[in-house]
């Protein structure tokens, strides 16, 4: 068994820090500075990775090259899986005219103003898919539906890369504070419950934050009441159902709320109309020609029975049948994880048959029986779906290889350490860990994997509260998913950007730091002004 190195440069906790981060600078100058494709800038990173994970930390090439593959493997299955048939869901939406029907729906029944429609949409709609589907699917499709009202394709990425953040932690009805629950022993409802008053004071703010970037103060001013209906309507029933009803409920049930408050307010008050703003009547095209007239509610029918099946699908525990656990070979307990006490590094490949992507699967199979569509033509929307998204498959199955060689290599577990060495500095970087496990990775889940239960450990030691820096883990992360290439190369696959996935980069990440921040300051005060606002509990 390899026992991971801690610090292998110089016995040196500072100097090993520096060469164990060079991977993810790597990605984010390839991405940000350079605005070279995603897909090398995760090649780039992953090639450093392997060589100071087997160079310097001196894990045994083969292993190296069994953590790699085992995280592209689980990056195609189940996380591109799910993508692709959301994806599909989207293709068949257009080319039966749905998706047309959708924008026309929203030209009728909302107000001829575009910065409305990137609430209602952006921010609502968006949120209810996040809910469901997750990994990117959001992104491209709400940034779609942007596209066609008139926003520009990299500014239709950019707010909506934002406002797909707060959702995050409870997305896929709730899998990322479960499993943060389970690495850290402490009970998974009242994480959720400290997750739930920790994000709905963003998801309050965040409608206001992005009219700012859009429309400036004076859209602000204009829009206000609108903007508090929707944040604060989602904020109240995000905390709501994290704390009082069911947390693997809250992603859809706030998405609901707030889709439905705000679609309801805007029936008894609209903005003043702005030209400047205004809806083209010509702006924007699904991209099909629609050989007839489809009536503008069918434009919610794919969405809402992706949104059906999915917690059908889910409730009656369908992912489980057939479900196989496979220990990876060369990879799972060859490694023990020294930070942990030399706890053995599992590594064990959930393949799922029946799992989130086949329901989405099923949706879309049934969303093409709805809509009348022929067996050819819904293969042909499968194609195209491949050829927009192979792209972002490539990278996706690259930038998880390189996050399952940081771990496994033990290069993650070095910035963990070095973060929780601070002292009660460690209090302004807690959460950047997640901000970091999301950033690499592009999944909640997945960084409370990683570093959920470092932020208990080095809270203990700091006399802190863990079940506060467990969900600040959780909490974090999401604010990395906007810059997260898993995310925007998602994004950009129906988008005429596809390659140039820097510039996306370049637009969100002051903003993903600037959040951040705003959650920095909301644990301080819960930490240290207010810690009777965290939850009672027991540990297991």
């Amino acid at each position: 068994m390899f026992h991971q190195l801690l610090t292998p440069v110089g016995d040196s906790l500072g100097l090993s820090f520096l060469v164990a981060i060079l991977p993810i600078v790597t990605v984010l100058v390839l991405l940000g500075l350079l605005k070279r494709p995603a897909w090398q800038a995760a090649l780039a990173g992953l090639v450093i990775a392997l060589l100071i994970g087997v160079g310097v930390w001196q894990l045994p090439a083969m292993t190296a090259f069994a953590a790699a593959f085992n995280g592209a493997v689980f990056a195609l299955w189940p996380v591109m899986w799910i993508v692709i048939n959301a994806l599909w869901v989207y293709n068949i939406a257009v080319a039966s005219g749905r998706f047309d029907a959708f924008r026309a729906w929203i030209i009728r029944h909302l107000p001829n103003d575009k910065r409305v429609v990137l609430i209602a949409i952006g921010f609502s709609f968006g949120a209810l898919l996040e809910g469901i589907a997750g990994f990117g699917a959001p992104v491209a499709i709400t940034a779609s539906l942007l596209i066609m009202v008139g926003f520009p394709a990299l500014e239709a990425l950019v707010l909506v890369l934002i406002f797909n953040t707060t959702p995050v932690a409870f997305g896929a009805l709730g899998t990322p504070v479960t499993v943060l629950g389970a690495v850290t022993g402490l009970p998974a409802k009242e994480l959720a419950a400290m997750v739930g008053r920790q994000l709905p004071f963003i998801a309050a703010f965040l409608p206001f934050y992005v009219m700012a970037i859009y429309g400036g103060w004076r859209s602000i001013r204009s829009l206000w009441p609108m903007l508090l209906v929707a944040g604060l309507s989602f904020g109240l029933a995000q905390f709501a159902a994290s704390n009082y009803l069911d947390y693997t409920l809250t992603d859809v049930f706030a998405a609901l709320v707030s889709l439905a408050a705000t679609l309801l307010f805007l029936q008894v008050w609209r903005p003043a109309p702005d030209a400047q703003f205004a809806i083209s009547p010509q702006s924007g095209a699904a991209g099909a020609t629609v050989s007839k007239a489809v009536p503008a509610w069918q434009g919610w029918m794919p969405w809402l029975i992706v949104t059906a099946t999915v917690i059908v699908w889910t409730y009656l525990k369908v992912a489980t049948f057939g479900q196989h656990a496979i220990p990876w070979p060369g990879l799972d307990k060859a490694v023990s994880i020294t930070l942990y006490h030399d706890k053995p590094y599992a590594a064990v490949w959930s393949f799922q048959p029946l799992g989130a992507g086949t329901a989405i699967l099923v949706a879309a199979l049934i969303t093409a029986l709805f809509v009348r569509m022929a067996p050819a033509e819904a293969a042909r929307c499968f194609a195209r779906t491949i050829r927009q998204i192979w792209q972002a498959v490539l990278t996706v199955m690259l930038i998880v290889a390189l996050a399952y060689v940081m771990n496994y290599s033990g290069l993650a577990y070095t910035l963990g350490l070095a973060v929780a060495s601070t002292g009660h500095w460690f209090v302004l970087f807690s959460p950047f860990l997640g901000w970091v496990a999301v950033f690499l990775s592009g999944s909640d889940t997945s960084g409370n994997a990683l570093f959920g239960n470092l932020q208990v450990v080095a809270a203990r030691q700091l006399q802190l509260n863990p079940l506060l820096f467990a969900a600040t883990n959780s909490s974090g992360g999401v604010l990395g998913k906007m810059i997260s290439p898993q995310n925007i190369a998602t994004g950009v696959s129906v988008t005429d950007l596809k390659g140039k996935e820097g510039l996306v980069v370049a637009r969100t990440f002051l903003h993903s730091i600037v959040l951040t921040l705003v959650l920095v300051a909301i644990v301080i005060i819960q930490q240290y002004l207010v810690p009777e606002i965290i939850p009672a509990f027991v540990a297991k």
